[in-house]
């Protein structure tokens, strides 16, 4: 370090972060209660500190100043001094060197090291190990390309390296990153399937959990992040350029990109976390802390943002619009929404930053998905976020795991699945599309292993099989594991394709894991978050072409038939005079369901009909669950009509377009579509 200056007093805060001017840049650090704030300068080649500005202008919580000659390129970081009483919240230590919260690109990604923990008598200067903050130049503040519109119609759920680090059609230096899903190799693939909105796994700048690295493990998901806004250099070595092209090649396409994120906690982790931006700027006022002064732990990861509090709530707004306005960003996925919604005293649909999202005039029209939980009082929220967030549905998933496996009594809460969960979501302004279904998500088994293991197999965690959920509701069809013979394999195939057809037809709004649509599998691991190997990167050349075809169909098929992608709840009654009603419910003989049918039974049809443009559209759909080929008996068609077969899920058969004779059976382990046609 050459010396430490004094940056120039502005008289009044700039925006958080850096601003550039043709002189320099504008600086400014929220804590409430720091004593001191420098912004340190890199050289970039060597990583040398150059000089340190102390922060004179102070506004309240705000430090600020101007460091003369800053510009575009520059590295930086940020140290802070004031009380080390880490029973208070305090962690002030000058010597580790901090992220901006509000940096936009590093220039490298985090490594975990013990010394980033080390507590402030160490006196251990971790500059050479935290990343540098890389001053960006200002982009436009508008959106450079438009979105996409509409509501979604299939959510495609991609974790970017898994996804593109073993495509053959993608150049090998591009597999791995952000950049790949651009290729036209990539593009080809969500437009065959069929997806309007891909929603990306946290790509910002993250740190392995500190028990991995002794492991030899890494964390592949992103879901542990350090700051918000710059993305991980691993998977966007150029930053938000990267992330410009991919957005507007996908919008190009027709297609919308979502960001999951994660506004619930950090990588600084519990009291025996590393130090690496929030914590040391103002521990106390960015996460949220018991009477006692310990840190909240509603995450499960050891710490708990206050989204309540005042930098907090700035910096989530902030960030949301920076994605929109600078890259084109269509809505966000939130991971653990719930922390979002809660303050000292609990979750509230009220919270403030829930309303400040849903009023910000930015942020109008993007889509807004919530994942409704967390492991805090109170944390289980499904249902009740306010409009317009859509929630993730676990109560789908469940039930509908519970049909197919055949539990008892699983029938009606299956019907109350695919018909849109009105038990959950039926409200003035609410409608189906608000629940995201999902049969399977990036945690928990594949659907195809979902089919393939009795009990999850994640030894490979280093966890002793301890880790993951239990409750997988999951059938082996007679073995467990991948070495089974044809007779197991094909029961296998055949029961994907029930389940991906059970999500196709179902009212809502429907989310596919990437690689589910052609059989990926994790070999029985469950909770695979720690293996960036070959457990979850997607084999594309073992793909199963003929159930990514049947996946495309199933697709076309919904967004074909208005009866199965209608966004109204389901009343039993007739839309117009004359007009059959919206649904009816048919045991497997053709007669009206009663009541103990709904606890007991194989066979669930029933028909939908709905109009669009004055023409009435009808369909019959059976689900047989049982092993057992079925007698099906339809109602009769309306006058003039005929029923012909769309789709056999059991034997692969999804066709619109044409008349195809039905035969009257229900194969086993098989969803049967049937629509009214010209006879």
């Amino acid at each position: 370090m050459n010396h430490e200056a004094s940056a120039l007093w502005t008289g009044s805060h700039a925006q958080p972060g850096v601003t550039l001017n043709e002189d320099g840049g504008c600086v400014a650090v929220f804590s409430r209660h720091a004593e001191t704030i420098w912004l340190c300068t890199f050289d970039p080649h060597n990583g040398r500190e150059l000089e340190r500005w102390r922060l004179n202008g102070r506004d309240g919580a705000i430090f600020h100043g101007f460091v003369p000659g800053l510009k575009a390129g520059a590295c930086y970081g940020l140290r802070a001094d004031g009380p080390y009483e880490p029973s208070r919240g305090h962690w002030f230590d000058p010597a580790k060197l901090l992220t901006d919260p509000y940096a936009k690109r590093l220039d490298r990604a985090y490594r975990f090291a013990p010394e980033l923990s080390a507590p402030r008598a160490a006196a251990i200067d971790t500059a050479p190990l935290a990343p540098r903050a890389i001053i960006e130049e200002r982009f436009d503040a508008r959106a450079p390309f438009a979105g996409c519109a509409g509501r979604p119609r299939l959510i495609y759920e991609v974790a970017v390296k898994a996804f593109t680090k073993l495509h053959p059609g993608i150049p090998a230096h591009l597999r791995g990153t952000l950049k790949g899903l651009s290729h036209p190799a990539c593009v080809e693939h969500l437009v065959r399937l069929g997806v309007s909105h891909v929603e990306l796994m946290p790509i910002f700048a993250w740190l392995d959990e500190r028990h991995l690295p002794p492991l030899g493990l890494a964390n592949a998901w992103g879901y542990n992040p350090v700051v918000m806004m710059a993305l991980d250099p691993r998977l966007a070595p150029a930053g938000l350029d990267d992330l410009r092209q991919v957005v507007r090649t996908l919008h190009e396409a027709g297609i919308s990109v979502l960001l999951d994120v994660v506004f619930n906690h950090t990588a600084e982790s519990d009291e025996l976390g590393p130090t690496l931006s929030m914590r040391g700027l103002d521990n106390a006022s960015y996460y949220r802390h018991d009477a006692d002064g310990r840190l909240v732990n509603d995450t499960g990861c050891g710490n708990t943002l206050a989204c309540d509090s005042e930098p907090v709530m700035g910096l989530v707004l902030d960030t949301m619009r920076y994605f929109v306005q600078h890259a084109g960003i269509d809505g966000f996925r939130f991971d653990l929404a719930t922390i979002m919604g809660r303050s000292a005293s609990g979750f509230s649909a009220d919270a403030p930053l829930l309303r400040a999202i849903a009023s910000d005039p930015v942020l109008g029209g993007v889509e807004l998905i919530a994942e409704p939980w967390d492991i805090g009082p109170g944390g289980y929220q499904l249902g009740g976020f306010p409009a317009p967030f859509r929630e993730w549905n676990d109560k789908y998933r469940d039930d509908v795991r519970r049909f197919w496996k055949c539990e008892f009594g699983a029938i009606g809460d299956f019907a109350t699945r695919i018909a849109g969960s009105a038990d959950v979501f039926e409200s003035p302004r609410k409608a189906p599309s608000a629940s995201v279904n999902f049969i399977a998500a990036h945690d928990g088994f594949t659907v195809r292993d979902l089919v393939s293991y009795d009990g999850k197999r994640n030894d490979a965690n280093g966890e002793a099989n301890r880790d993951g959920t239990e409750a997988n509701f999951s059938w082996n069809n007679g073995a467990d594991g991948d070495q089974v013979d044809e007779t197991i394999r094909a029961r296998r195939i055949r029961d994907v394709r029930a389940l991906l057809a059970t999500l196709l037809l179902s009212r809502g709004t429907p989310m596919l894991t990437a690689g589910d649509e052609f059989g990926r599998t994790q070999h029985g691991n469950n909770n695979a978050y720690a293996q960036d190997n070959e457990t979850i990167w997607l084999d594309w050349a073992t793909a199963d072409a003929g159930l990514a075809e049947f996946t495309a169909a199933l697709v076309h098929m919904r967004g074909s038939l208005v009866p199965l992608h209608a966004d109204q709840f389901l009343t039993g009654k007739s839309e117009a005079d004359g007009a059959p009603p919206d649904v009816e419910w048919w045991r497997a003989d053709g007669r009206p369901m009663q009541a103990e049918d709904w606890t007991n039974g194989d066979v669930l049809a029933l028909t939908l009909a709905a109009t669009q443009d004055g023409e009435i559209e009808r369909v019959f759909i059976a689900f047989n669950r049982s092993g057992e080929r079925r007698m099906l008996t339809p109602p009769e068609p309306r006058p003039g009509l005929v029923w012909s077969l769309a789709l056999d899920s059991a034997n692969s058969f999804a066709r619109l377009g044409k008349h195809y004779g039905f035969t009257g059976e229900a194969d086993a382990r098989g969803v049967i579509v049937l629509v009214e046609t010209a006879g």
